[in-house]
């Protein structure tokens, strides 16, 4: 069975297109997107909370275009995607993570091929700790990460971490419980920590499970002994994401854009939208124009709007083709 490409696979095509296309600025290479007629009716959107402000202006942006146009979206976290395509009840299905072998193997029983997932933007998962917590000026590594929320410590860490002196932290930081704040096993953001962070060990029972991406936020900013998980396009002022270091005593990466495109940052990941298209077909037109502007030069200044990272115009190209669309730039 075919897999869908990794970070890691296409990071020779970002590579690639770095001449033209640095720091956050939209790739001057991506196309204006022009508007059509005939394009009307209803459009779906069932999957990933993590995307749900970026689907929500990518709708308002296409709207412009198609006043007529209705867009429902729905954001209750990336495992609702697949089921909604298989049934048909979805047009879209934003995912924060790729799907799994199991729910690729179920769309293809149901329509002999596999599902398409476009990778839409950039995203870095960021551990998030509150403002003024001194962790954020010396950085954790990926087996300090798991030793703080795993139960399990798969990673290899000598101990388990429960307070924030564990980590070194002196002062009143000494004695404090680190409080845990993460997703529910529905969210694409818990399962990809859990692969590449926690090594598929086990959560703590003693993770707080927060309703979306931006509550986990909240709750950090808020309890000052917290951490938490999430996109790093929920960042706000009151947090800190903390820099990463793959290895204990490695270097620390820190969650900022250039790390993201050039593949350093740990937890960088695409952001995908999952859809039906049988191969050598053609899309009704209303998904086909939505999945044009959103590889368009307006569509990924929607990205940036969001706080997320742009993809390059070699990989938006090849997305479009993916889905028997002409690239038009």
């Amino acid at each position: 069975m075919k897999k869908f490409k990794t970070m890691t696979a296409v990071l020779s095509l970002i590579l690639a297109a770095s001449a033209c296309f640095s720091g956050v600025d939209v790739d001057p290479n991506l196309g204006d997107y022009t508007p059509v007629k005939g394009v009307s009716g209803n459009l779906k959107s069932i999957g990933s909370d993590t995307m749900n402000n970026e689907m929500t202006l990518w709708a308002e942006g296409f709207n412009t275009h198609y006043p007529n146009v209705r867009i429902e979206i729905e954001g209750k976290g990336s495992s609702t995607a697949p089921p909604a395509l298989i049934e048909g009840t979805a047009n879209f299905g934003p995912m924060s993570r790729p799907m799994k072998s199991k729910e690729i193997d179920a769309f293809e029983t149901r329509y002999g091929y596999e599902p398409v997932q476009l990778k839409t933007s950039i995203d870095m998962l960021a551990i998030y700790v509150h403002k003024d917590n001194p962790i954020a000026k010396q950085g954790l590594s990926l087996q300090e990460v798991d030793a703080i929320f795993s139960k399990t410590r798969k990673g290899g860490y000598p101990s388990d971490i429960r307070t924030w002196g564990d980590l070194g932290l002196d002062g009143e930081w000494a004695n404090k419980p680190i409080s845990l704040y993460g997703r529910n096993s529905a969210s694409g953001t818990y399962g990809y920590l859990k692969k590449h962070a926690l090594y598929k060990g086990d959560y703590k029972d003693s993770v707080k499970e927060q309703p979306g991406s931006s509550s986990v936020v909240q709750a950090v900013a808020t309890d000052k002994y917290g951490i938490g998980y999430s996109g790093i396009g929920y960042i706000t002022a009151d947090v800190a994401a903390v820099a990463l270091a793959v290895e204990q005593g490695g270097e620390f990466i820190s969650a900022i854009p250039e790390n993201a495109y050039s593949g350093e940052y740990p937890l960088a990941r695409f952001l995908l939208l999952t859809t039906n298209y049988k191969p050598g077909s053609d899309l009704d037109p209303l998904r086909r124009e939505f999945v044009r502007y959103l590889f368009s030069r307006q569509g990924q200044e929607v990205v940036l709007k969001d706080g997320y990272f742009p993809v390059p115009a070699a990989i938006a190209r090849e997305e479009l083709k993916s889905v028997g669309i002409d690239p038009w730039y």
